[in-house]
C-alpha cells in the first residue's frame, strides 16, 4: 500500500472513529434519500421552484437560528446522549413522513413542518457530531484525515441515496424512503453503544451563561481574523453560491425532460465529484496551503455551474456536475479542517457552531433567493449567476488574503530591522 494511501485512511487507526463513521455511513445514506423524496414531493405537488426553496429553508433556517446553542450544548453536556436523542428524535419525525404519505392524507403545510421539526433537531446533532470528531480521533495529526472522511462519506451518501431514492420514488413512492431513513439511525445509536466513552464527556461549565459564552466565541473569531474570514466567505458562498441545488429538480424535469430517476442521477454525479474531492483532502500532506486550496475549489465549482447553466445535453451536464460537486465539498471540507486545526481548544466547540449558524443561516435565505429569482429569470439563468458570483467571491478572498500576507511581511521586516538597530 502506498504511503499517500495510508495517509489517506491513518484516521482509521482509532477504534472509537471507525465506528463514528460506520454509523454515519448509514445515517447519511438514509437522510439523502429522505431528503430526495422531500424535494420530489413537494416540487410534484407545486410545480413551483419558489417552493422548493422554501422546502430546503424549512430544514435549514432552524439550524440557523438555534446551532450556535447547539454548539454550547456539545460544550456543556455528554455528546453521547445528545448524539443518541437526536437519532430517536429524527427517526420519530422520518416515520411521522412515512406515514402522512403512506396513508395519503397529506399537504404541503404539513410537510414543511414536519422539515422545521427536522431542522431544530440538526442545530442540536451537527454540532455535536463535529465536535465528536476531535474527542474519536486519538492522534491529533489524524485530524484532518477523520474530517476529510467524514465529508468523504456525506458525499458517497450524497452518490447513492438520492439514486436509489430515485428508483424507490419511481416504483414504491416516496413513503418507503422515509422508512429507510427511519431505520438508518438505528446505525449511529450501535455505534456510540459499542465506543469506548472518554472521560472528556464529563459535563462541564455548567454555570456559565449561554449568551456569554456565544458572545466570547465572536470575539475570538473577531481577534483570530484569519479563521473569521474563512467563516465569512463560507457564509457569503453559502448564500449566493451553495444553493444550486434547489434548481436541481427543474433542470431534471423541464430542461432534461426527466422524471424522478433523472433527478437522483444528477445528485448522484454530483455526489461522485464530492468524493474525489474530499479523498484528495484527506491525501494532502500536513502543511499543505489550505487557504489557497480554499480559493481554487471555489473557482471550480464557479466555473461548473457556469458550464452546467449553458448546456442543454443531459451527459455533457453530468459531467458538469461532478465538477461542481468536486468544488462544492473540497470548499466546504477545507474550511471546516482550517476551523477545527486553527482555533484553540477551549474555542474549538464554539468556533464549529458559529461556522455551522454560518452554513445554515446562508443556504436557506439562498434558496429562497435562488427560488425566487428563477421565478423570473428561469433557472439556467439563475445558476448562471451564481457562477459569476462565486468567481468574483474567490477573487475577492483571495486578494485580500495576499493583503494580509504582504502586511504580515511587512511587520516582520521591520520587527528585524528594529533588532538589528538594538544590536
Amino acid at each position: 500500500m502506498s504511503k499517500s494511501r495510508v495517509s489517506t485512511f491513518k484516521a482509521f487507526r482509532s477504534r472509537n472513529y471507525a465506528l463514528y463513521f460506520t454509523g454515519r455511513s448509514v445515517s447519511q445514506f438514509g437522510t439523502w434519500m429522505q431528503r430526495t423524496a422531500v424535494v420530489w414531493v413537494v416540487y410534484t405537488m407545486t410545480h413551483s421552484p419558489f417552493m422548493l426553496g422554501l422546502a430546503i429553508f424549512a430544514e435549514q433556517f432552524p439550524s440557523f437560528l438555534l446551532s450556535a446553542f447547539g454548539g454550547v450544548a456539545a460544550d456543556r453536556y455528554n455528546r453521547f446522549k445528545i448524539i443518541n436523542i437526536t437519532q430517536i428524535t429524527s427517526m420519530i419525525q422520518a416515520v411521522l413522513l412515512a406515514v402522512l404519505v403512506m396513508t395519503n392524507h397529506y399537504a404541503v403545510w404539513e410537510i414543511l413542518a414536519l422539515s422545521v421539526v427536522l431542522g431544530v433537531i440538526n442545530a442540536y446533532d451537527i454540532p455535536a457530531r463535529q465536535a465528536l470528531i476531535n474527542e474519536v480521533v486519538e492522534d491529533e495529526s489524524d485530524l484532518p484525515s477523520a474530517l476529510s472522511l467524514s465529508a468523504s462519506m456525506a458525499s458517497l451518501a450524497k452518490l447513492l441515496g438520492p439514486a436509489l431514492s430515485g428508483i424507490i420514488l419511481k416504483e414504491f413512492g416516496a413513503g418507503i424512503c422515509f422508512l429507510i431513513n427511519a431505520a438508518s439511525f438505528g446505525g449511529v445509536m450501535l455505534s456510540v453503544f459499542f465506543m469506548k466513552k472518554p472521560k472528556i464527556f464529563i459535563p462541564k461549565n455548567k454555570s456559565k451563561n449561554a449568551f456569554k459564552e456565544l458572545a466570547e466565541g465572536f470575539v475570538y473569531l473577531k481577534q483570530q481574523s484569519s479563521v473569521g474570514l474563512v467563516i465569512v466567505m463560507l457564509g457569503i458562498t453559502s448564500l449566493l453560491v451553495l444553493p444550486y441545488d434547489t434548481l436541481m429538480p427543474v433542470f431534471a424535469k423541464i430542461i432534461f425532460k426527466g422524471d424522478a430517476a433523472t433527478y437522483g442521477y444528477i445528485n448522484s454525479f454530483i455526489g461522485a465529484g464530492a468524493v474525489a474531492g474530499t479523498m484528495l483532502l484527506a491525501s494532502l500532506k500536513k502543511n499543505a496551503p489550505m487557504r489557497r486550496i480554499l480559493v481554487i475549489s471555489t473557482l471550480i465549482i464557479s466555473i461548473g455551474l457556469l458550464c452546467f447553466s449553458l448546456t442543454g445535453h443531459f451527459y455533457a451536464a453530468m459531467f458538469f456536475a461532478v465538477i461542481i460537486g468536486f468544488g462544492g465539498v473540497a470548499q466546504f471540507t477545507t474550511c471546516n479542517i482550517i476551523v477545527q486545526s486553527e482555533a484553540s481548544p477551549e474555542m474549538r466547540g464554539r468556533a464549529i457552531s458559529i461556522l455551522l449558524t454560518a452554513i445554515f443561516g446562508m443556504l436557506p435565505l439562498g434558496s429562497l433567493v435562488i427560488g425566487a429569482v428563477s421565478q423570473h429569470i428561469g433557472a439556467p439563468k439563475a445558476i448562471f449567476a451564481e457562477g459569476i458570483t462565486g468567481i468574483v467571491t474567490a477573487v475577492v478572498f483571495a486578494t485580500i488574503l495576499k493583503r494580509k500576507k504582504d502586511a504580515s511581511l511587512q511587520l516582520n521586516m521591520k520587527a528585524e530591522e528594529e533588532m538589528l538597530e538594538v544590536v
